[in-house]
């Protein structure tokens, strides 16, 4: 019959790691605007700005994943269709 894959999910190191460098990336932003020799309307727009592509990023992984998933779905019901028409199909029945 039909092999069910098996889902693979991320290591505890690698879910810590990819937590870390995310953590970092948004501190040392954070830091890099704060302390800019600029004035408070400029700072302010960075940060909205650093915010608003953080958050666009976010959707628009999930957006991927959800699709990716979605077409999983999709060529396993159509799979399993084609197995059973396959198990049900005798060659040798005369018409």
């Amino acid at each position: 019959m039909s092999e069910t894959p098996v889902k693979q999910q991320s290591t505890a190191a690698f879910y810590g790691q990819a937590v870390a460098s995310f953590g970092v990336a948004a501190v040392a932003t954070a830091l890099g605007i704060f302390r800019l020799e600029a004035d408070t309307w400029v700072r302010a727009f960075l940060g909205i700005a650093v915010l608003y592509l953080v958050t666009s990023a976010f959707t628009l992984a999930k957006v991927i994943r959800d699709r990716q998933e979605a077409g999983h779905i999709v060529s396993r019901v159509d799979q399993a269709r084609l197995e059973k028409l396959l198990a049900e199909h005798d060659p040798y029945e005369k018409l």
